[in-house]
């Protein structure tokens, strides 16, 4: 798999584009500013967008969606949890001076347990809530990958002190991703760098207490 990662915004979100090797197809995770930015990349990459995947709708990972599905016709998967908040983007905006950002009503919605199929690619949502009311991850098995949003970090995890985020909840996620996938897994985060889930199993601090 092929995934480009373009950090966006002043809050330096990762927006990814994913696509098997050589496939003119992709998929875009969280795509939170810089349209034209993502637009370019998209445009030198060859590939046509099948869909834009949100793991979850703080305004850090949303605020280009609706340029991009307007550009590239993709449509756009969004947690069931939080499609109003998608639909309202600003009235959930919880700092001024952020945005403005268009809302988007979302294509499809997601809320854990379903299998899309989509650029080529087998991706399973995992409910992961606990950062967010709706947070989910996306898992694509055959390439031992997750785009984890603001779940799990290199050496970190999410924070709860937003609206809707709980910190047991988050730990119960934690335990589950790390308990289910392969310790080869490649984690790409919503902000900071890649990491693994055996690197994270191992040294993360936050992840002791579910040793």
């Amino acid at each position: 798999m092929d995934v480009r990662t373009f950090t966006v915004g002043p809050v330096q979100e990762n927006c990814h584009i994913a696509r098997r090797d050589g496939a003119d197809e992709a998929i875009v995770i969280d795509p939170g500013e810089e349209p034209a930015r993502l637009l370019e990349a998209i445009d030198a990459l060859e590939v046509d967008i099948a869909a834009i995947l949100l793991t979850h709708t703080h305004f850090d990972h949303v605020g280009a969606v609706a340029p991009l599905a307007r550009a590239t016709g993709a449509e756009v998967w969004c947690p069931e949890l939080e499609v109003p908040v998608l639909a309202d983007i600003m009235s959930y905006v919880p700092w001024p001076g952020f945005g403005p950002f268009e809302s988007y009503a979302a294509d499809h919605a997601v809320a854990g347990g379903e299998r899309l199929e989509l650029a080529g690619m087998e991706i399973d949502v995992l409910f992961t809530p606990g950062h967010s009311p709706g947070h989910v991850t996306y898992s694509i098995p055959a390439e031992r990958a997750i785009f984890s949003g603001d779940v799990l970090f290199a050496g970190s995890v999410g924070r709860t002190d937003l609206p809707g985020g709980d910190a047991a909840t988050l730990m119960r996620s934690l335990g589950m991703l790390v308990e289910a996938l392969p310790g080869d897994t490649v984690v790409y985060p919503g902000h900071m760098g890649n990491t693994t889930i055996g690197r994270e199993r191992a040294t993360n601090p936050f992840l002791a207490q579910l040793a």
